[in-house]
């Protein structure tokens, strides 16, 4: 995990992800920030939603995981397990609220949709690349895809803020990973 500048320099950082990934949303940040600010409060507050992933108390990345419950919450977000169906990852993918306008399942293969979890992630990045458009992992470092959409041209300010902030961030497609 990337280690982040100063405490203010972090905070900046999460609330801009949140408001670059959820512009209509400002209780994504609201939420994110919170889990920065205050891990007790925001654990007590949502504590059954950690349930699920097995958080009681909080931990490093609390504030990121924030941000990926946040996005799930609003549909701008897709969570796909490491052994996930192609099938599922393309229904989950057509119903983010972030999807572009132009359909990039046309340009899919049929041999794409047999690879297996990963590669197949990134066969879609690399489709919704053609049409000017990004997927994205926030890892969370579990054995799971949390996976947003946005556009192409805003992947390299995702990719700095991601690193300003601390916290880990993969292109789908894009042939690289940043960390």
């Amino acid at each position: 995990m990337p280690e982040p500048q100063a405490p203010d320099d972090t905070r900046e950082a999460l609330a801009a992800i949140a408001s670059l990934l959820a512009p209509a949303h400002p209780d994504v940040a609201e939420q994110v920030l919170h889990a920065h600010d205050r891990p007790h409060d925001y654990v007590s507050a949502f504590g059954d939603r950690l349930a699920d992933r097995g958080i009681d108390e909080p931990v490093d990345n609390l504030a990121w995981i924030a941000l990926v419950d946040g996005l799930d919450a609003h549909g701008l977000l897709a969570e796909f397990d490491w052994k996930e169906d192609a099938q599922e990852i393309r229904s989950q993918l057509t119903k983010l609220r972030s999807r572009p306008s132009v359909d990039p399942w046309v340009l899919l293969g049929e041999k794409e949709m047999l690879l297996p979890t990963e590669k197949f992630l990134h066969a879609c990045g690399r489709r919704y690349r053609e049409i000017g458009a990004a997927l994205a992992v926030l890892d969370i470092e579990s054995d799971c895809y949390p996976v947003v959409g946005l556009r192409a041209a805003r992947t390299e300010e995702l990719t700095a803020l991601a690193a300003r902030a601390g916290f880990p961030l993969r292109h789908l497609g894009a042939g690289r990973s940043r960390r």
